[in-house]
């Protein structure tokens, strides 16, 4: 399966996305009109290893609910993650089993690789 859940009102995703073309064959999820399902964070989760890998720390709702002042566990993550879109690191891109999380150059660079091997 080949998948990227991303932000469509996101200039780094929008161009990330680009960058990526051509994604024939690939499915695009818009994460703020087609929210992130338990099921699809758990596949996210087990690519990962962890739901804190998925968890983006830029969020603002991070620093407006102080949450680095707090101890976050795995199921905090999980649960943050599901109640707002913001709080995934986005893109996360899923092919054929493997994940490419974030937008670091490093990143988009080996998912490009893969995507078009």
């Amino acid at each position: 399966m080949k998948k990227i859940y991303y932000l469509s009102s996101c200039d780094t995703c929008k161009r990330i996305l680009n960058e990526l073309k051509p994604l024939e064959g690939i499915k695009l999820q818009d994460i703020k009109s087609e929210p992130i399902t338990p099921e699809q964070l758990k596949e996210m989760r087990n690519s990962a290893g962890s739901y804190e890998a998925l968890f983006s720390k830029r969020a603002r709702l991070f620093s407006e609910r102080q949450l680095k002042n707090q101890d976050l566990k795995e199921k905090d993550y999980e649960s943050l993650i599901l109640e707002h879109y913001t709080f995934l690191k986005r893109p996360v891109i899923l092919v054929n089993h493997q994940i490419f999380i974030g937008n670091t150059g490093k990143v988009i660079s080996e998912a490009k690789e893969i995507i078009h091997s």
